[in-house]
């Protein structure tokens, strides 16, 4: 049997606020939460934890996603970078210089697309938009 799991778009407005809602729909039961980074939600979807038990079947509906999905475009992605930029010591000054020019060069992903490729990696996961 299917798990339909949604993602209420109308409650995030930002980076943080994203993480919030999916934590609120994933980890509800769950004395501790994921944190704001793509490597934490891919880790989410191969389940273990949270709401999904493992590669069980899902459905996932993101509403308000037309919205979700300018907000976290191109402008907020080169914030994401530039704020990186500012890290050294923790990424790769080279690698996020490299993803800016792509970006710039409209070769790069935006933050939303590469939510959309890590839900795309999990097979198990049919995602659903409203």
């Amino acid at each position: 049997m299917t798990k339909k799991i949604c993602i209420n778009g109308n409650n995030i407005s930002d980076k943080k606020s994203l993480y919030q809602e999916i934590n609120r729909v994933f980890m509800a039961k769950e004395d501790w939460k994921i944190g704001e980074s793509l490597d934490a939600l891919n880790d989410l979807f191969y389940g273990g934890f949270g709401l999904i038990d493992g590669n069980e079947p899902i459905e996932l509906i993101w509403t308000n996603f037309n919205h979700n999905k300018k907000l976290f475009g191109y402008d907020f992605t080169m914030e994401f970078y530039q704020e990186k930029l500012k890290q050294p010591n923790v990424f790769s000054t080279k690698i996020i210089q490299q993803n800016i020019s792509d970006l710039e060069n409209g070769t790069g992903l935006t933050y939303f697309e590469m939510i959309l490729e890590i839900i795309a990696e999990h097979k198990n996961i049919t995602l659903i938009t409203e």
